[in-house]
């Protein structure tokens, strides 16, 4: 057996499809930190570490397109349905066995997230694979097998809305980070000042 999933064997899902309220209603994605936009430096961590990388977003399709890799909206762009909509967004559209999701707003997410989250999976014979740091679950920090697509469309249509509520019912496993600090994420334009005048991480490389 693997020790961990080959890059070829995920995609990557960006999450930016939400209101950014608590950022004066401004898209979060779009954001700039350190001379580039939130969503890119996302964008530039994920292509280094699976065979190819999506964006979920509902609002600037054209600016998120102008990444250069595909964008597609929730099934209904309107209602802002949250990190689980995005989800079945991305199963929706995912060409290979497991679907990583990060959201945008988080641009220090570590190098090696998807080899230890796949690690992690097939070492439990898991479903899903969630990110923990500091004892705290980072739900949307989320390796999901491709083909849970119909438990997921059943629990939206049973009205859920909370990741963990759904992955409750599955295989999921957690796997422990070291740092609390790769996965700070930033809801307001003081905290995105402040992230940014934090301490440099080393910088991604494009594939």
């Amino acid at each position: 057996m693997p020790e961990t999933l080959a890059p070829d064997a995920i995609t990557g899902l960006i999450l930016a499809g939400g209101r950014g309220s608590r950022m004066g209603g401004n898209d979060k994605g779009l954001q700039p930190f350190r001379g580039l936009p939130l969503a890119m430096h996302a964008l530039l961590r994920l292509q280094a570490q699976v065979c190819m990388v999506m964006i979920n977003a509902n609002r600037n399709l054209a600016a998120y397109e102008a990444f250069g890799v595909p964008v597609w909206p929730d099934a209904d762009p309107l209602a802002y349905a949250g990190p689980l909509a995005g989800f079945a967004t991305g199963l929706t559209h995912c060409d290979t066995h497991w679907l990583l999701t990060v959201p945008c707003d988080s641009p220090l997410f570590p190098l090696d997230l998807a080899q230890r989250l796949g690690q992690g999976a097939v070492d439990a014979s898991a479903e899903v694979a969630m990110a923990r740091v500091g004892g705290r679950t980072q739900p949307v920090f989320c390796l999901l097998r491709a083909d849970l697509l119909e438990s997921l469309t059943c629990f939206l249509d049973g009205g859920g809305s909370k990741i963990d509520a759904w992955t409750a019912t599955l295989h999921t496993v957690e796997v422990d980070f070291d740092h609390p600090g790769d996965f700070e994420n930033v809801n307001s334009l003081p905290e995105l000042r402040a992230l940014e005048q934090a301490a440099p991480s080393p910088a991604p490389t494009v594939r």
